[in-house]
Protein backbone atom coordinates (compact mmCIF):
# COMPACT_ATOMS: atom_id res chain seq x y z
CA UNK A 1 0.00 0.00 0.00
CA UNK A 2 1.01 3.32 -0.90
CA UNK A 3 -0.45 6.57 0.67
CA UNK A 4 1.15 9.96 -0.72
CA UNK A 5 -0.01 13.58 0.20
CA UNK A 6 1.03 16.56 -1.94
CA UNK A 7 -0.51 18.85 1.22
CA UNK A 8 0.11 19.26 5.06
CA UNK A 9 0.24 15.23 5.20
CA UNK A 10 0.47 14.44 8.72
CA UNK A 11 1.63 17.39 9.90
CA UNK A 12 1.04 17.60 13.72
CA UNK A 13 -0.66 14.08 14.26
CA UNK A 14 0.07 11.89 17.29
CA UNK A 15 0.41 8.11 16.58
CA UNK A 16 -0.58 6.18 19.68
CA UNK A 17 -0.26 2.10 19.97
CA UNK A 18 0.36 1.77 15.74
CA UNK A 19 2.44 -0.59 14.22
CA UNK A 20 4.65 1.08 11.41
CA UNK A 21 6.33 -2.31 11.31
CA UNK A 22 8.24 -2.91 7.65
CA UNK A 23 6.94 0.63 6.44
CA UNK A 24 9.27 2.27 4.14
CA UNK A 25 9.07 5.99 4.17
CA UNK A 26 10.30 7.95 0.68
CA UNK A 27 11.32 11.56 0.26
CA UNK A 28 9.14 12.15 3.26
CA UNK A 29 9.29 15.19 5.95
CA UNK A 30 10.12 13.81 9.58
CA UNK A 31 11.61 16.85 11.03
CA UNK A 32 10.93 17.94 14.33
CA UNK A 33 9.15 14.01 14.76
CA UNK A 34 9.12 13.32 18.32
CA UNK A 35 9.07 9.09 19.05
CA UNK A 36 9.22 8.37 22.85
CA UNK A 37 8.58 4.33 24.18
CA UNK A 38 9.00 3.09 20.69
CA UNK A 39 10.49 -0.15 19.36
CA UNK A 40 13.24 0.60 16.95
CA UNK A 41 14.98 -2.86 16.48
CA UNK A 42 16.01 -2.91 12.39
CA UNK A 43 15.03 0.79 12.18
CA UNK A 44 17.03 1.96 8.91
CA UNK A 45 17.57 5.80 8.19
CA UNK A 46 19.31 6.90 5.07
CA UNK A 47 19.57 10.77 4.50
CA UNK A 48 22.06 12.96 2.56
CA UNK A 49 20.82 15.89 4.86
CA UNK A 50 21.16 14.63 8.16
CA UNK A 51 24.33 16.40 8.97
CA UNK A 52 22.24 19.62 8.18
CA UNK A 53 20.72 19.05 11.51
CA UNK A 54 20.44 16.67 14.33
CA UNK A 55 19.10 13.36 15.54
CA UNK A 56 18.34 12.82 19.04
CA UNK A 57 18.65 9.00 20.02
CA UNK A 58 17.96 8.23 24.22
CA UNK A 59 19.14 12.13 24.47
CA UNK A 60 22.50 11.74 22.38
CA UNK A 61 23.01 13.47 19.15
CA UNK A 62 24.45 11.11 17.15
CA UNK A 63 24.78 13.09 13.62
CA UNK A 64 28.75 13.45 14.77
CA UNK A 65 28.83 9.99 15.84
CA UNK A 66 27.75 9.00 12.05
CA UNK A 67 30.19 11.54 10.60
CA UNK A 68 32.97 10.07 12.04
CA UNK A 69 31.79 6.59 11.75
CA UNK A 70 31.52 7.25 7.61
CA UNK A 71 34.80 9.61 7.50
CA UNK A 72 36.59 6.02 8.45
CA UNK A 73 34.66 3.81 6.27
CA UNK A 74 35.48 6.01 3.60
CA UNK A 75 39.19 7.42 3.90
CA UNK A 76 39.43 10.67 2.53
CA UNK A 77 35.60 11.39 2.63
CA UNK A 78 36.46 13.94 5.19
CA UNK A 79 38.26 16.14 2.75
CA UNK A 80 34.72 17.40 1.33
CA UNK A 81 34.91 20.09 3.50
CA UNK A 82 38.29 21.25 2.83
CA UNK A 83 38.62 25.26 2.68
CA UNK A 84 42.73 25.10 0.37
CA UNK A 85 43.43 24.25 -2.96
CA UNK A 86 45.75 21.35 -1.76
CA UNK A 87 43.12 19.90 0.35
CA UNK A 88 40.54 20.28 -2.49
CA UNK A 89 42.76 18.28 -4.47
CA UNK A 90 43.82 15.90 -2.24
CA UNK A 91 39.87 15.05 -1.66
CA UNK A 92 39.48 15.29 -5.33
CA UNK A 93 42.36 12.27 -5.99
CA UNK A 94 40.54 10.50 -3.17
CA UNK A 95 37.32 10.11 -3.88
CA UNK A 96 37.76 9.33 -7.44
CA UNK A 97 40.38 6.75 -6.33
CA UNK A 98 37.58 5.10 -4.01
CA UNK A 99 34.88 5.46 -7.50
CA UNK A 100 37.64 3.56 -9.42
CA UNK A 101 37.46 0.49 -7.01
CA UNK A 102 33.87 0.12 -6.72
CA UNK A 103 33.48 0.60 -10.51
CA UNK A 104 36.29 -1.75 -11.75
CA UNK A 105 35.06 -4.72 -9.12
CA UNK A 106 31.57 -4.41 -9.80
CA UNK A 107 30.35 -7.56 -11.61
CA UNK A 108 28.93 -6.79 -15.17
CA UNK A 109 25.71 -8.47 -14.57
CA UNK A 110 25.12 -5.77 -11.47
CA UNK A 111 25.76 -2.81 -13.50
CA UNK A 112 22.37 -2.11 -14.22
CA UNK A 113 20.55 -4.06 -11.26
CA UNK A 114 19.22 -2.00 -8.58
CA UNK A 115 17.26 -1.77 -5.26
CA UNK A 116 13.84 -1.34 -4.92
CA UNK A 117 13.63 2.42 -6.25
CA UNK A 118 17.30 3.45 -6.23
CA UNK A 119 19.65 3.98 -9.22
CA UNK A 120 21.95 1.30 -10.64
CA UNK A 121 25.38 2.16 -10.32
CA UNK A 122 24.82 2.91 -14.22
CA UNK A 123 22.34 5.46 -13.52
CA UNK A 124 24.34 7.12 -10.34
CA UNK A 125 27.89 7.80 -12.70
CA UNK A 126 25.24 9.02 -15.24
CA UNK A 127 24.25 11.77 -11.77
CA UNK A 128 27.69 12.39 -11.36
CA UNK A 129 27.92 13.55 -14.69
CA UNK A 130 24.94 15.84 -13.77
CA UNK A 131 26.30 17.47 -11.15
CA UNK A 132 29.44 17.69 -12.28
CA UNK A 133 28.17 20.12 -15.39
CA UNK A 134 25.96 21.61 -12.75
CA UNK A 135 28.42 22.98 -10.58
CA UNK A 136 31.13 23.51 -12.62
CA UNK A 137 30.12 24.24 -16.20
CA UNK A 138 27.00 25.87 -14.30
CA UNK A 139 28.43 26.81 -11.06
CA UNK A 140 31.63 28.14 -11.62
CA UNK A 141 31.95 28.56 -15.55
CA UNK A 142 28.45 30.30 -15.55
CA UNK A 143 27.75 28.17 -18.72
CA UNK A 144 23.69 28.99 -19.60
CA UNK A 145 23.47 25.11 -20.78
CA UNK A 146 25.88 22.90 -18.55
CA UNK A 147 24.55 19.89 -19.15
CA UNK A 148 25.55 16.80 -20.93
CA UNK A 149 22.47 14.49 -22.57
CA UNK A 150 23.00 11.55 -20.54
CA UNK A 151 22.94 13.25 -17.24
CA UNK A 152 20.63 11.64 -14.88
CA UNK A 153 18.13 14.22 -13.57
CA UNK A 154 16.94 14.08 -10.06
CA UNK A 155 12.91 12.38 -9.48
CA UNK A 156 10.87 15.28 -10.05
CA UNK A 157 12.62 17.68 -11.82
CA UNK A 158 10.30 18.14 -14.37
CA UNK A 159 7.50 19.03 -12.06
CA UNK A 160 9.71 22.31 -11.16
CA UNK A 161 9.44 23.18 -14.57
CA UNK A 162 12.94 21.96 -15.62
CA UNK A 163 13.77 21.36 -19.02
CA UNK A 164 14.25 17.50 -18.96
CA UNK A 165 14.15 17.26 -23.16
CA UNK A 166 17.65 18.05 -22.96
CA UNK A 167 18.56 14.56 -21.64
CA UNK A 168 17.90 11.57 -24.05
CA UNK A 169 15.44 9.10 -23.62
CA UNK A 170 17.50 5.89 -24.60
CA UNK A 171 19.61 4.64 -22.02
CA UNK A 172 23.38 5.22 -23.44
CA UNK A 173 25.65 1.69 -23.16
CA UNK A 174 27.30 1.55 -19.81
CA UNK A 175 31.07 2.25 -22.24
CA UNK A 176 29.45 5.57 -23.14
CA UNK A 177 28.64 6.51 -19.42
CA UNK A 178 32.56 5.89 -18.52
CA UNK A 179 33.80 7.89 -21.36
CA UNK A 180 31.39 10.76 -20.39
CA UNK A 181 32.20 9.94 -17.05
CA UNK A 182 36.21 10.51 -17.47
CA UNK A 183 35.76 13.65 -19.23
CA UNK A 184 33.98 15.08 -16.35
CA UNK A 185 36.48 13.72 -14.01
CA UNK A 186 39.23 15.15 -16.05
CA UNK A 187 37.70 18.71 -16.08
CA UNK A 188 38.08 18.70 -12.24
CA UNK A 189 40.99 17.74 -11.67
CA UNK A 190 42.16 20.00 -14.48
CA UNK A 191 40.44 22.71 -13.09
CA UNK A 192 41.95 21.82 -9.24
CA UNK A 193 45.31 22.02 -10.49
CA UNK A 194 45.35 25.65 -11.00
CA UNK A 195 43.08 26.88 -8.33
CA UNK A 196 44.22 29.51 -5.61
CA UNK A 197 42.31 30.44 -2.81
CA UNK A 198 41.36 34.07 -4.33
CA UNK A 199 39.92 31.95 -7.10
CA UNK A 200 38.16 29.47 -4.38
CA UNK A 201 36.85 32.74 -2.58
CA UNK A 202 35.11 34.40 -5.54
CA UNK A 203 31.28 34.44 -5.61
CA UNK A 204 29.28 33.10 -7.95
CA UNK A 205 25.29 32.20 -8.89
CA UNK A 206 23.83 29.00 -7.54
CA UNK A 207 23.55 27.16 -10.54
CA UNK A 208 19.63 25.98 -9.74
CA UNK A 209 18.21 29.09 -9.64
CA UNK A 210 18.02 29.71 -6.21
CA UNK A 211 18.54 32.93 -6.18
CA UNK A 212 19.32 33.62 -2.42
CA UNK A 213 22.45 31.84 -1.75
CA UNK A 214 25.73 32.95 -3.62
CA UNK A 215 28.03 30.03 -3.50
CA UNK A 216 31.63 30.59 -3.58
CA UNK A 217 34.16 28.50 -5.75
CA UNK A 218 34.62 26.35 -3.15
CA UNK A 219 31.29 25.86 -2.37
CA UNK A 220 30.94 24.77 -5.57
CA UNK A 221 33.45 22.10 -5.72
CA UNK A 222 32.71 20.72 -2.04
CA UNK A 223 29.43 20.23 -3.28
CA UNK A 224 30.97 18.44 -6.20
CA UNK A 225 32.98 16.35 -3.54
CA UNK A 226 29.71 15.65 -1.48
CA UNK A 227 27.87 14.32 -3.98
CA UNK A 228 30.60 11.84 -4.96
CA UNK A 229 31.16 10.80 -1.79
CA UNK A 230 27.32 10.82 -0.64
CA UNK A 231 26.63 8.63 -4.05
CA UNK A 232 29.05 6.34 -3.42
CA UNK A 233 27.98 5.15 -0.37
CA UNK A 234 24.82 4.87 -1.98
CA UNK A 235 25.88 2.46 -4.98
CA UNK A 236 27.89 0.31 -1.79
CA UNK A 237 24.80 0.01 0.21
CA UNK A 238 23.13 -1.41 -2.62
CA UNK A 239 26.23 -3.61 -4.17
CA UNK A 240 26.38 -5.27 -0.93
CA UNK A 241 22.42 -6.17 -1.00
CA UNK A 242 22.59 -7.09 -4.83
CA UNK A 243 25.61 -9.09 -4.28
Amino acid sequence: MTISSDGQGFEGATFAMTSFKGATLRSCDVSGVTMRSVEVAGLDIDSHDLFFGSLIVNGVDVVPLVDAELDRRFPGRELQKAQTPESLRDGWVAAQTAWEATVTSTPPELIDAHVDDEWSLAQTLRHLVLATDAWLHGGIMGMEQPFHEIGQIFTGAADTGFDTSIFQADAPTFEEILAVRAERQQMVTDFLSTATPGLLAEERDDPWGGGDWHPTVGDCVRVILEEEWAHLRYVRRDLALLG
